[in-house]
């Protein structure tokens, strides 16, 4: 047998007595021999790789490596973090982190994004969820994994990066975005009228909670007690903690299941439960989706949609329903692994699916035409004349608004806005049902 070096053997040995202590939970068809068999194979690479590769690679960037590569070959969410990746995902949760701010997955090799987050470069250069980065200042991301390709994209505040975007429908385009530490306020919110509240979260931190609830207190406060309903805006939201997404559903909810997670041995099986209390007292609630609303936030509108508590307006989600577990690994990072899937309330899987809405809803803009608004102040005769022209010129239009491109994806820079087609939707069908209840107590 060709010796091994002294590094790989000890290499080998360390994996095998990790799989040694797992003996135990292995099923009756796995041969042990085999198993000391493939481990052996990876001790003869790994030391043929450091004597004999072009260039001197240290044994920790080849362990770091063949770690990587075990977990990414399992799943796009799947990856090792080293000591400062697994410091700089612990100080994201906290809400503040250096970056483009995106919210990104793997798909085919090539990095696409599940969500710009509010207010960050990445959010300010229009990138849209769906969008696909081929190149990274010039260099190709195939190749990379995950978090390398993280990596590539984080560097020093007001440092530039150019992203290459590959985006249906279009040529394939560069943007070029200036990193900045990202602050995230995950919850904004504001009146519409004097009687609708909107609520956005951004993503789900652990600031999410109290914000939330900040959020709610103070809307009661401007609208004198007499909110009529209340919109929770999930668009371009790509998730975080598990248990903000629980705090949150549990905060429009009394009582039932909000989510449980499935893995592999159905003892690891747990379910999550709403409380009694209602932040709004059963004012009616609707929750806006699209194709960037992802994990947390597909806990949320799967919830209350199952539970009838809400309306789901928008476009389907992005379906990201798997849990990824954080494993430390004492002086050495952490892995991040997925453990199991998330369902709703009904039994729904979200993984690969998404949370389709209740009411479609395509992302669009909506448009103020001047001209038709001139032509109202004219006598009655051009009036007639001008209602023929505006016809003809919005042939293509639908309600004041003008459609969206195919992958549904809204502007982040419209998000909460006045020409947010999505959110005034929302607003109707919240006053609509307002005044049908008023009209029921009459």
């Amino acid at each position: 047998m060709k010796r091994l070096g002294l590094i790989a053997a000890t290499a080998a040995t360390v994996f095998l007595l990790a799989l040694h202590q797992d003996v135990g939970a292995a099923t009756s068809s796995t041969n042990t021999a085999e198993t000391y068999k493939q481990l052996g194979l990876f001790g003869e690479v790994f030391d043929q790789v450091r004597k004999n590769y072009v260039d001197d690679v240290s044994n920790e960037t080849l362990v770091e490596g063949a770690i990587n590569g075990m977990l990414t070959s399992l799943d796009p969410h799947s990856n090792y973090l080293n000591s400062k990746n697994f410091s700089d995902m612990k100080v994201q949760t906290r809400g503040e982190f250096g970056g483009l701010g995106i919210e990104v997955s793997m798909e085919n090799g090539l990095v696409k994004v599940v969500s710009p987050i509010d207010d960050t470069p990445a959010a300010h250069a229009g990138l849209k969820p769906g969008d696909l980065i081929t190149h990274l200042n010039g260099e190709a991301v195939q190749g990379l994994s995950l978090q390398e390709a993280v990596d590539k994209m984080r560097g020093p505040e007001n440092s530039d990066i150019t992203l290459t975007i590959r985006r249906e429908g279009k040529e394939p385009f560069d943007v070029k975005l200036t990193r900045a530490k990202i602050k995230i306020q995950s919850v904004r919110s504001h009146l519409e009228g004097k009687d609708i509240g909107y609520v956005r979260i951004t993503s789900f931190n652990e600031q999410t909670d109290v914000g939330l609830n900040n959020a709610v207190k103070n809307l009661k406060q401007q609208a004198n007690g007499k909110l009529s309903g209340l919109i929770l805006d999930l668009r371009n939201n790509p998730g975080g903690l598990l248990d903000q997404a629980v705090a949150v559903s549990d905060a429009f909810l009394d009582k039932g299941e909000i989510v449980s997670t499935r893995g592999r041995r159905t003892d690891d099986a747990q379910r999550y439960n709403a409380r009694p209390g209602d932040i709004v007292s059963g004012l009616p609630v609707a929750v806006l989706i699209n194709g960037g609303s992802a994990s947390a936030s597909e806990i949320v509108a799967g919830a209350l949609q199952d539970h009838h508590r809400a309306v789901l307006i928008g476009t389907r989600s992005f379906g990201k329903g798997s849990v990824q577990t954080i494993i430390p690994l004492p002086g050495h990072g952490a892995m991040r692994l997925t453990t199991a899937r998330y369902y709703t309330p009904s039994g729904r899987s979200i993984q690969a699916k998404g949370i389709d809405p209740d009411i479609i809803v395509e992302a669009a803009k909506i448009a103020k035409d001047e001209k038709a608004k001139a032509a109202a102040d004219k006598t009655a005769a051009n009036d007639n004349a001008a209602g023929k022209d505006k016809a003809a010129g919005d042939k293509d239009k639908k309600d004041g608004t003008e459609k969206a491109s195919p992958e549904s994806s809204v502007d982040p820079s419209l998000i909460g806005t006045p020409d947010d087609y999505q959110l005034a939707r929302a607003v109707d069908m919240l006053r609509g049902i307002a005044l049908f209840n008023g009209r029921l107590v009459n």
